[in-house]
């Protein structure tokens, strides 16, 4: 948990999260622990919730915790006396170590001079953005919010097309979130991992403080004739663009395509002022990935756990085949104790690894320790076996100690649980042959 954390420390959000049985608190984000007079977590330790945040001495008569539901957040806006400050709250319960937790973001409302000083310039602008995100918010997710704001400022700037670009992890643009007007094709697809040459200028502006506004891009041709080029093909004769700031760094940037020339300071304004709500969509929703990422993924070897394979049963086709492949890591015992669990880690991940590449294609969890469960849905009977063989083969070639069981039902709406059973018991009796013909002494 301590990356989450670290994560929650650098928001400018109040973060706090509690024991949903219990409403005892578990964490508060440096900013909540301020704001409330604390000066350490230990001092909320063994603490309610509704004693720090409300101090009161039972339970909160609004409780919403009864209308929680993980993957979703309800929202709602309130005034808290205790801190003199309204907050608008998002509230989810998100999963951690088979435990459920209330985790509640509150953003403060009460000021907002920063943002009034600059919708001043013009009259209406301050209800048209208000507008945006406030329809933005009842979305049920920051996605949904997102495309939400796009599509309000594509059609009140009337531009053809508004987007959203961020850095990815190969220093590259990817357009992650675009609207179109009517009878515009569509460009989110082929401008995915775009070359940092393409928009280095761009950033360079950025990094200065300033937006690009280009009228018209015959202007660029000769500065830059591959960015020129890019904005061609799209049809885009002007473009306003404004970078997405977090944190004193630029993450990414969005903007307006072929927008009234008359216009363009109006859109630059807008685009501006937007694009903090922008930001703060884009922070929720990498913080709901951490969260789903902790809540389905075994945290060592990055393959799914437990609640995945849930999932995954869940969502499978019952009327199609279903193909178990059931593993345990042999020696892992030995090698925790004789060589440290560092080692037994290092095993592991090897092991996931080999395993994820015969399987990717389909579901693979690791269920504990040293067991390993691929579930291959709708998988014909002849590719299984033609799989199941060059796996054995591979694990033995590559000296990869996994004791194996399979089986396949023509029907995955056969009984799931007899069928895992059927190839762990497989797995066993391969578990057993090992151990006798090495002459290892099974773990008790």
């Amino acid at each position: 948990m301590k990356k989450i954390w670290n994560f929650f420390n650098t928001l400018n959000e109040f973060v706090y999260i509690c024991d949903l049985e219990t409403d005892e608190l578990i964490y508060m984000n440096d900013k909540t622990l301020k704001t409330y007079g604390l000066e350490s977590r230990e001092e909320m330790q063994g603490k309610k919730c509704y004693e720090i945040l409300h101090k009161n001495s039972t339970r909160c008569k609004n409780c919403i915790n009864n209308k929680l539901k993980k993957g979703e957040f309800v929202e709602s806006k309130h005034y808290n006396p205790r801190v003199k400050k309204y907050l608008l709250t998002k509230d989810t319960i998100v999963e951690y170590k088979d435990k459920l937790y209330r985790l509640n973001i509150s953003i403060d409302v009460s000021e907002q001079e920063e943002y009034n000083k600059a919708v001043r310039q013009y009259e209406n602008l301050e209800s048209t953005v208000n507008k945006a995100i406030r329809t933005a918010m009842e979305a049920d997710n920051p996605d949904k919010a997102i495309d939400i704001v796009l599509e309000y400022l594509g059609k009140t700037l009337n531009g053809e097309r508004t987007y959203v670009f961020e850095k990815n992890e190969n220093n590259c643009d990817d357009n992650t979130y675009e609207w179109v007007a009517q009878g515009v094709t569509p460009s989110i697809e082929m401008l995915q991992n775009v070359p940092p040459e393409v928009c280095e200028n761009w950033y360079n502006s950025f990094e200065a403080g300033n937006p690009i506004v280009i009228e018209d891009i015959e202007d660029i041709k000769d500065v830059n004739y591959q960015q020129y080029e890019t904005l061609k093909i799209q049809n885009i004769h002007s473009i306003v663009v404004v970078p997405l700031m977090y944190e004193g760094r630029v993450i990414g940037f969005y903007g307006v395509d072929n927008p009234p020339i008359h216009q363009i300071d109006y859109v630059r304004n807008m685009l501006e002022i937007t694009g903090y709500f922008i930001v703060s969509q884009i922070q929720t929703r990498n913080l709901i990935r951490e969260l789903h990422d902790m809540s389905y993924r075994d945290q060592l070897t990055k393959i799914g756990n437990r609640h995945a394979m849930r999932k995954y049963v869940k969502d499978m086709n019952k009327s199609r085949s279903i193909g178990v492949v059931y593993c345990d890591i042999t020696g892992l015992k030995r090698v925790n104790d004789n060589e440290g669990h560092a080692a037994g880690d290092i095993l592991i991940k090897k092991c996931c690894d080999f395993f994820s590449n015969f399987y990717k294609d389909y579901g693979v969890f690791r269920i504990g320790g040293d067991e390993l469960v691929a579930l291959c849905s709708c998988i014909d009977k002849n590719e299984f076996e033609k799989r199941k063989i060059r796996f054995i083969e591979a694990a033995k070639e590559q000296k990869i100690p996994l004791a194996m069981g399979f089986s396949w039902h023509d029907m995955s709406s056969d009984d799931l649980g007899e069928i895992l059973h059927e190839a762990e018991m497989a797995m066993y009796a391969d578990k057993a042959a090992f151990y006798k013909a090495s002459g290892i002494e099974r773990r008790k």
